[in-house]
């Protein structure tokens, strides 16, 4: 059975930070989790992730999902790989592959392909290359007859050998019966003290063992992040092929200004993506839409040919044809409905808006089921919560709300009902009723002379 260690107990102190390194996120996701779908996408199931600094953190996010082992005291990446020994055993024989948690940039093909030419060639080991325009600060691959003769750390290597631009990525497959067997003979005579995986090539050598290198074209599959300024081109690369993928498929953006886009995220032909729009998650957009400027849509569904302008969606959907904005909160829950126009400094929450529905401004609508051709007035409120439970309202077609209407939940409006500007509604409105409740209005003649009749005689 094939199966995958991933090294995850970095601290990355040059971060300056208390999470662990592989969890700090491009685009959004950790880094560690672009290791995991490579996994999952190349089709391992099997993986197990070697923890270390602030270990809990790294529980906390995977929340079982895959096992996990503990470096209690990082003592070098051969050190790190001990650890998961019993994990490598559980799982039999087969090959396991050993990947960096904080390189995010390894992808699916490359795992196949490497394991295919390892499995074909009988390989001990077979270490992943890539050419880098710049090997500073790489081990060099050293090529002989029969494949990888050795790997040569930037400090040890010749002015020949730092001309070579095929370089370590830090991803080895193993015959899992020889990594068991070499982790078991690698020493700690170094200047650092450490126990390198990387000598396991050496040993596997040493015992006639075959050690080859595929040198995959993902050229930026050895990319990692040693510290903010790394984690900030890390982030650039993704954002931008990402961006280059959309444009590809005929997606428009005129200005790249502070657009941010999940690899995961979907969007169809003819849309316009504008400055400062963040689409997260799994969001969907659909054709000739206009997204932006200055929009979060996180997770949603949004059909063809919606305007987005200043507006925050979370686990929403919104129909065909909807135009939102500007200032608009959409909050989970929510089904916007074809037609609908949503203005300025509104809030719609757990809600279902019917077609043709109008919340113009200034609204808040929660825990609701809105009709069709439904007119919200300025200043309306559906009061869910009471303190200690929510209840929802139900908003009839064709109603008419009337401004600073507040509607204390649960309570129905039926079909083409009206509420009277300023009216509390506490029970059900039966169709094609007016809801009227103003109270008496008391005036109090000469109030604000008493009351401000010390400030008055200063002024």
């Amino acid at each position: 059975m094939n199966n995958a260690v991933i090294l995850a107990g970095g601290q990355g102190k040059r971060m300056k930070s208390d999470i662990p390194k592989p969890m700090f996120k491009v685009l959004g996701e950790p880094m560690l989790e672009w290791v995991i779908k490579a996994c999952e996408g190349a089709g391992l199931s099997s993986l197990c992730i070697v923890k270390g600094f602030k270990a809990e953190i790294i529980d906390e996010y995977l929340g079982g999902r895959y096992e996990t082992v503990l470096q209690e005291e990082r003592l070098g990446t051969g050190h790190a790989v001990m650890q998961a020994v019993p994990f490598m055993e559980k799982n039999g024989g087969g090959n396991t592959l050993v990947l960096c948690g904080d390189a995010p940039f390894i992808d699916s093909e490359t795992i196949k392909r490497s394991l295919e030419m390892h499995e074909q060639e009988g390989n001990s080991i077979t270490v992943i290359t890539a050419d880098v325009d710049d090997p500073t600060g790489y081990g060099r691959i050293i090529r002989g007859e029969k494949g990888i003769s050795s790997i040569v750390e930037e400090k040890d290597a010749t002015e020949a050998q730092k001309e070579i631009c095929e370089i370590n990525s830090g991803a080895y497959w193993f015959k899992t019966a020889d990594l068991i067997e070499t982790l078991g003979e690698l020493t700690r005579n170094n200047s650092q003290g450490e126990y390198y995986l990387t000598d396991s090539v050496f040993i596997a050598l040493g015992k006639g063992r075959s050690v080859g290198a595929y040198k995959t074209e993902n050229s930026i599959a050895v990319l990692g992040a040693n510290d903010r300024m790394g984690l900030l081109e890390l982030n650039t690369i993704a954002r931008m092929a990402v961006i280059e993928k959309h444009l590809e498929n005929g997606v428009e953006f005129v200005c790249l200004d502070g657009i941010i886009i999940g690899r995961d995220v979907e969007i169809g032909a003819g849309t316009q993506i504008l400055p400062g729009t963040d689409l997260r998650g799994k969001t969907v957009i659909g054709k000739d839409c206009r997204i932006g400027p200055n929009c979060i849509i996180d997770d949603c569904t949004v059909e063809d040919n919606v305007s987005l302008n200043y507006v925050q969606a979370f686990k929403s959907k919104v129909d065909a044809g909807v135009k939102i904005g500007p200032f608009v909160h959409i909050r989970p829950g929510s089904h916007i409905k074809s037609g609908v126009k949503i203005g300025d400094f509104v809030e719609i929450k757990n809600s279902t808006i019917g077609e043709g529905t109008a919340v113009a401004h200034l609204t808040y609508v929660g825990d609701s089921d809105v009709g069709k051709k439904v007119n919200f007035g300025c200043g309306t409120v559906t009061v869910n919560y009471d303190g200690i439970v929510k209840s929802r309202c139900e908003i009839g077609d064709h109603c008419f709300i009337g401004c600073n209407t507040n509607l204390i939940a649960p309570v129905k409006l039926g079909k083409w009902a009206y509420t009277a500007a300023g009216t509390t509604i506490t029970k059900d409105v039966p169709d094609y009723a007016l809801a009227i409740d103003r109270g008496t209005v008391q005036i109090k003649e000469g109030y604000s002379l008493r009351k401000l009749k010390t400030k008055l005689e200063k002024a």
